[in-house]
């Protein structure tokens, strides 16, 4: 992103708006697009101060996807990769949040943007099978579905589908899936939609948070290559898709079909405005 210092003073307005005043603030966010904040919401402050809070993965899929593609946000949170993906590139997006808090900031977001033509949201968790699980409360971005009796944080019961039965046979050319160790369960309900040509791009967390399922990174990404994708880093700056050894442990990693595919669509996305950050 090429700085511009006079959006400086712009920029410092902006932080201190998201510190001092004490209800949601909308702030700018990408190209015409705008984010409510509010304190105690890390992921979305994170925009504030670094224009996209996880670069490589949300440029990734603001230089990836089309108008009309359709991208599945898992773990959407309040909504800042929904936003992106439909509001700056005009994909259709569904968006799964299955807790109470964060599905009503995601809403919100998605009023804010004028964006209910092309955003499904859905108040449930995606996981392995149909039914209920337990799900924590008031931890912003680390909420997360119950795994263990001794886990003693406040919790309630939310619905809970599978991607294959939720998505009715609609294949995405991009997922996001951040469900704080959950993906495992998630793509154990997911084995038609991944298995369908159109699906070009997951983006998935990998730290290791899967331990508390009784989950591993490594079966998980074992599953990924069986199902013919590839891990892979994205340099934002230079476009480039580049394969790795193995996933990230420490972080996010991209799993691609089709890396000859996805370097033509990166490098064929115009260039985008990022509030106070200049231009990817």
């Amino acid at each position: 992103m090429h700085h511009d210092p006079t959006q400086d003073a712009g920029e410092r307005r902006r932080q201190r708006g998201a510190r001092l005043v004490p209800g949601p603030v909308a702030v700018d966010f990408v190209e015409v697009t705008r984010l409510l904040v509010s304190r105690g919401q890390a992921g979305a402050t994170g925009n504030i101060y670094t224009g996209l809070h996880e670069l490589s993965e949300m440029a990734f899929v603001l230089h990836m996807l089309r108008e009309g593609d359709l991208f599945v946000d898992v773990g959407a949170n309040v909504g800042s990769y929904t936003v992106l993906a439909a509001g700056v590139t005009g994909a259709n997006v569904v968006a799964f949040e299955p807790g109470a808090a964060a599905y009503r900031s995601l809403l919100d977001n998605v009023r804010l943007n004028d964006l209910g033509a092309l955003v499904e949201c859905r108040n449930e968790a995606a996981g392995e099978k149909v039914g209920e699980v337990q799900f924590t409360q008031n931890a912003d971005t680390v909420n997360h579905v119950v795994a263990l009796a001794s886990d003693d944080a406040p919790a309630v019961n939310v619905p809970m589908n599978t991607l294959d039965n939720a998505l009715a046979g609609r294949v995405p050319v991009m997922m996001k899936i951040d469900v704080e160790g959950f993906e495992s369960s998630v793509i154990a309900g997911a084995a038609a939609t991944l298995a369908g040509e159109r699906l070009q791009a997951v983006v998935m967390e990998t730290n290791g948070s899967g331990a508390g399922y009784g989950a591993s990174d490594d079966e998980l990404h074992a599953g990924m290559i069986r199902a013919g994708f590839t891990p892979c880093r994205y340099e934002p700056f230079t476009r480039k898709v580049e394969p790795i050894e193995s996933y990230s442990s420490s972080g996010n990693t991209i799993y691609v079909r089709d890396v000859a595919f996805a370097s033509a669509r990166v490098a064929g996305a115009r260039k985008l405005s990022i509030a106070g950050h200049g231009y990817l």
